[in-house]
């Protein structure tokens, strides 16, 4: 299966961000869960990719600061090892990402079971820094390795019946051990409509800071979302469906009046417990991290026009 990717100007990974924020090999072996990290990314990575050495950086890059690799890595959401921010770092590190297959179904004229190499290996890899921003009211922004999830989908050649794209989490106890807790309903399951998964935006990661992608980050491919909610950008993925009708998806399912379906980031529409109108920026200062809440996160020029004429406090 090829996957076109849309071409740019071709740079070393190293000229795309300084090396001295994340090569530091030192500090990066002092700390236990970097260790981990290490390991992982020896035992997953094909033998034709060590650490994506070859990198495009993306037209749609945000030029905000990055954060750093820790907060990056110490600080986020990953129910399936713990429902603390802190939980996923210390819980994943036994985590194995390989081998690794994505099953693709419904309506699509090429499915199939695929090894994760035959995602990567034919993509040229791009470095996109996207800012994350989650439903709590906190936001990071986050140097992304990986590829057009558009050019991916195209590849299995959706139906016209292809309305809806559904994702899904990986469902194994022995290595997830969050899954044990009946917090969520599992297998973990997010989904798009079939034009907001066509936009350029949607990304899929394997790597971050031109590393492969750590387990707590959702190793060893994710979605990436950069106009919605953090929660709509699912990790792990095993399974893509495409489907006729709307699928249900896990935060939708448990808690329906707080976690919508489209789940875009929206200041006017405030979660039921708190508002959106303004987000706290991880790894600044107390007295500096709190900014407005941009309408689509900042994104607004690239999908607006995917919701001309719908309702965003009815379909949020």
């Amino acid at each position: 299966m090829s996957i076109i990717i849309q071409k740019s100007s071709t740079i070393k990974s190293s000229e795309i961000t300084p090396k001295s924020i994340y090569l530091d090999r030192r500090r990066f072996m002092q700390q236990a869960v970097a260790t981990s990290v290490l390991l992982t990314a020896d035992a997953m990575l094909p033998a034709w990719a060590k650490k994506w050495p070859e990198l495009k950086h993306s037209p749609y890059s945000s030029s905000d600061k990055l954060n750093s690799f820790e907060d990056i890595t110490t600080y986020n959401n990953f129910y399936e090892f713990g429902t603390s921010k802190k939980d996923p770092h210390k819980n994943a590190t036994k985590f194995n990402p390989r081998p690794w297959s994505i099953t693709v179904e419904g309506e699509c004229e090429k499915p199939g079971v695929f090894d994760l190499e035959d995602f990567i290996k034919p993509a040229v890899l791009e470095e996109r820094i996207y800012r994350l921003r989650c439903v709590e009211g906190w936001s990071m922004v986050i140097p992304w390795v990986g590829f057009s999830l558009a050019d991916m989908l195209k590849g299995f050649e959706p139906t016209s019946k292809a309305k809806y794209v559904e994702f899904t989490t990986l469902l194994d106890e022995s290595r997830m051990p969050g899954q044990k807790r009946r917090v969520l309903r599992w297998p973990y399951t997010e989904g798009l409509r079939i034009d907001e998964a066509m936009n350029e935006l949607p990304f899929m990661a394997v790597g971050l800071y031109g590393e492969v992608l750590p387990n707590q980050n959702g190793a060893p491919i994710r979605l990436v979302v950069p106009w919605k909610y953090g929660y709509k950008s699912i990790k792990s993925i095993v399974k893509i469906r495409f489907t006729e009708t709307q699928p249900q998806t896990t935060w939708n399912v448990t808690a329906p009046k707080e976690y919508g379906f489209y789940s875009n980031v929206n200041p006017t529409v405030d979660h039921p417990r708190w508002s959106q109108k303004k987000e706290r920026v991880i790894g600044l200062p107390f007295w500096q991290a709190k900014r407005d809440t941009q309408i689509f996160n900042g994104y607004a020029k690239q999908v607006a026009h995917l919701y001309d004429g719908m309702d965003l406090n009815k379909y949020f």
